[in-house]
């Protein structure tokens, strides 16, 4: 029963945790194919309103294929560099998953 305890205490505290870099990725892997996030949307979500640079530095040095960086884009609406081929891949990507850009 105390095990339980501190088990659920240990859990509860977990996205407490999280450094800024886990929860960027995470919030970045749920974003919908054909959806998009601006980089202030989503240091927002991850507890910074402030840190869009922050999470612009953590797609720059991302190279893992399940998270889909392509799909954060400016907040004024041009796309924004991209690690993996530049803005004109970025933007193939996003038209071939039915993104309005």
């Amino acid at each position: 029963m105390i095990q339980n305890a501190y088990l659920e205490i240990y859990l509860m505290g977990y996205n407490a945790c999280m450094t800024f870099r886990e929860k960027v990725l995470d919030i970045v892997r749920t974003i919908p194919k054909g959806g998009s996030m601006t980089y202030k949307q989503v240091a927002t979500k991850a507890g910074n309103s402030k840190a869009a640079r922050g999470v612009g530095a953590i797609m720059r040095t991302n190279y893992d294929p399940t998270i889909p960086c392509h799909r954060v884009v400016r907040s004024d609406g041009s796309l924004g560099n991209y690690n993996r081929g530049g803005e004109r891949r970025k933007r193939a990507l996003l038209r071939g998953e039915g993104a309005r850009i």
